[in-house]
């Protein structure tokens, strides 16, 4: 089933929030990474409020206009086996949908 998109336009977290990225299915178009399902990190900024590309793959005629958020994740905290820096990071952008409080 497609996620049903409630969020408001205004965003939640603020720049340094502990996130968690939502650990959930989906079907068709999906920008979030399945790899990074699960995981904690940080929102290092947001980008703006965009429309909902889970809507637009489906063609929706009025896609959800919703915060979109740079997050920033530890590559030792996404990959078990990561043997490179402990402050090696990945950045990406996730849409607010995606995303829960975290705490350390």
């Amino acid at each position: 089933m497609l996620y049903d998109n409630k969020s408001s336009s205004s965003p939640c977290f603020d720049k340094d929030s502990g996130i968690r990225v939502a650990k959930r299915s989906s079907e068709g178009h999906c920008r979030t990474p399945a790899y990074i399902r699960g995981k904690i990190g940080v929102i290092e900024r947001y980008c703006g409020n965009f429309p909902n590309p889970e809507q637009i793959a489906i063609c929706h005629p009025k896609p959800d206009v919703i915060p979109l958020y740079r997050c920033r994740f530890y590559q030792k905290d996404i990959w078990p086996h990561y043997t490179g820096n402990d402050c090696d990071t990945l950045e990406l952008e996730i849409f607010e949908h995606w995303l829960e409080p975290a705490t350390f």
